[in-house]
This record gives C-alpha cells, sequence and structure tokens, in this order.
C-alpha cells in the first residue's frame, strides 16, 4: 500500500510540475517522463523511505517532543542528504544520462534541492514523529510531498 501511494504521489507531482510549473499543457505532456516519476516512487521512494521510518523508529523508540526532535535531525541530518543524492542519480539513470553528465547534473543541483528540503522538511517531520503513528508516517508525508514531488520533478528533469 505504502509503495503504491508513494508510487501515485510521484507521479502527481510530475503531472502538476508538467502542467502548473513548466505550463506544457495537456497535448506537450510527457507521460514517459509521468511514468517513469512514478515508477521511481514505486520503486525506489516508497521502499526506501518506508524502511527508513521502520529503522528510525527502532533507533529511536517513542513519541514525546524530545524523540521527535531526535528522529528529525537523524532524518534531515543523515538520511535526507543521502535519499537525495540518491534520487537525483536514480533519476538520472533513467533519464538515460551518462554516468559523467548524471554526476555534472547532480553537483548543478544538489544543494540547492538540500537547502530548499531544510525550508520544508523540518517542521513537518517533527508534526510527523510527534503525533503520526509509525504505520501512517510515509502516506501523510507523501501527502505533504506533493508540492515538493513536483519541485523534485522539475528540478531532476530539467536539462
Amino acid at each position: 500500500w505504502v509503495v503504491l501511494v508513494a508510487g501515485a504521489l510521484m507521479g502527481a507531482g510530475d503531472v502538476i510540475a508538467q502542467q502548473l510549473v513548466e505550463q506544457r499543457g495537456l497535448r506537450e505532456h510527457h507521460c514517459p517522463r509521468t511514468l517513469k516519476m512514478m515508477t521511481i516512487g514505486f520503486c525506489f521512494v516508497g521502499p526506501v523511505v518506508g524502511s527508513w521510518y521502520r529503522v528510525l523508529d527502532w533507533l529511536v523508540p517513542g513519541n514525546t517532543k524530545v524523540v521527535a526532535l531526535k528522529k528529525m535531525v537523524l532524518d534531515q541530518g543523515g538520511f535526507a542528504p543521502c535519499f537525495l543524492g540518491c534520487f537525483l542519480a536514480v533519476t538520472g539513470a533513467t533519464n538515460g544520462l551518462s554516468v559523467q553528465e548524471n554526476w555534472s547534473k547532480i553537483q548543478q543541483d544538489y544543494m540547492d534541492a538540500l537547502m530548499t528540503n531544510y525550508c520544508i522538511w523540518p517542521p513537518v517531520q517533527i508534526a510527523n514523529f510527534y503525533f503520526v503513528p509509525l504505520q501512517h508516517r510515509l502516506a501523510v508525508v507523501q501527502c505533504v510531498a506533493i508540492v515538493w514531488n513536483c519541485y523534485l520533478s522539475w528540478k531532476a528533469n530539467r536539462m
């Protein structure tokens, strides 16, 4: 279920990116790109983030305010930078970039994406870790992430 939600919401983020941000219009919508983003959601984002939340809950059990803050620091200080780099690499690879092109694109986009991440995610994650049960965390994050997914799709697919 979590994987399906992640894939669907990654696809929705791409549709929003193409239609609202890039203003492609329906005739110019690049369906293969949307399918690629959905596949990345199904095969990468859902499994990796879902597993990370289980590991994080095992590492730092509980749901007090202090625990939520610790989880957010681990999530944003350790997981987010690694995940973002991997996401950009996976997206570049699925877009057919060579290793050198992919590395150049990651170097170009990574810091801007990470700084944008830090503007959005810390307060969301504190609330998520404090109020939301483990089995619903990825779904909550993916719902909030519809805007983030739109940004990531635009950033990752901008050539």
